[in-house]
């Protein structure tokens, strides 16, 4: 089992259940790095995410997919927890990629400006016009932290920058543009956290972690640990790789109940979702038919 130490030699990435008491005691801070609410494809109220994160003493980032809604309903400076501000933009090319914004401001003019017009029939899909290279080129003088969303993908797909990368389509040059990699993902499976872990090494990047949670009692599995209690030093401790990461993945049934829950909130969609998918699979069935007929001509 990996465990990445740090010259501290106090292992900055573990698997373990956080003992968010043990963590505050020691003088660390934590934050679920990414949890979504009824914004997109979750039944969990912010309200609730906010009641239950105050119980257990920890922050998160709330990352909706491509909305910011809940952020907006939400007191994000007055609430007496860590509260980031983030998103979790879905590319055309197929990543998941999380955002975290220093200021809630900012994070709202971004959107205005660049999210809400790409935004499908299912806003919780594929961007229109906004590849993995190109959103980056749109947050390039943005004040926030990048981190690649479950690295490996899931079920198959090329939701991850990683496993793009392994397939040719994503280049190491855009990855290094990214400030992170979520490290250990609570929605993914032991195996595809451990490939991510031996993944962000190779690319320099630093490391963030986060439950991928979509039911409430979810929050919390996987935390992020900074020295830091105020958005911007906890943010700056992932650019400066002084942050460290504990959590653990859900097991087979919450997964399907994750599943479930995504599922049904996708289904007021399904002509879109259809649409969106089956596009995404054929970009990708291109790019394999280049990347093999450029093989073959060497």
């Amino acid at each position: 089992m990996p465990e990445i130490t740090a010259e501290n030699s106090r292992p900055r990435i573990k698997f373990e259940h956080p003992d968010w008491t043990s963590i505050a005691e020691s003088g660390y801070f934590c934050a679920d790095m990414h949890i979504h609410t009824n914004c997109s494809d979750s039944y969990s109220s912010i309200k609730r995410l906010i009641s239950i994160a105050k119980s257990r003493k920890i922050g998160m980032a709330v990352t909706d997919h491509n909305l910011i809604r809940s952020l907006e309903k939400a007191d994000v400076g007055r609430e007496d927890i860590l509260i980031i501000p983030g998103m979790e933009v879905s590319t055309s090319d197929g990543p998941h990629i999380l955002t975290y914004f220093y200021e809630m401001n900012d994070l709202k003019e971004f959107w205005q400006k660049n999210i809400r017009h790409r935004l499908q029939p299912c806003p919780w899909l594929a961007l229109k016009d906004c590849t993995t290279e190109k959103l980056l080129d749109l947050l390039e003088d943005q004040n926030c932290v990048v981190s690649g969303a479950h690295p490996m993908g899931y079920l198959g797909s090329n939701k991850g920058v990683e496993i793009c990368n392994r397939k040719g389509y994503i280049s190491d040059d855009v990855i290094s543009r990214l400030d992170a990699y979520e490290v250990v993902c609570g929605g993914m499976t032991r195996r595809d956290n451990i490939e991510a872990v031996k993944s962000f090494g190779r690319h320099r990047v630093g490391i963030t972690g986060g439950s991928d949670g979509h039911i409430a009692e979810d929050i919390g599995s996987v935390v992020t640990m900074s020295r830091s209690g105020d958005v911007d030093g906890f943010l700056d401790s992932i650019v400066k790789r002084e942050n460290f990461v504990r959590g653990s993945e859900k097991d087979f049934p919450r997964r399907a109940l994750t599943g479930l829950t995504s599922f049904y909130n996708f289904l007021d969609y399904a002509p879109s979702v259809i649409m969106i998918q089956s596009r995404q699979m054929a970009m990708a069935a291109g790019r394999g038919a280049k990347r093999k007929m450029n093989g073959n001509s060497k």
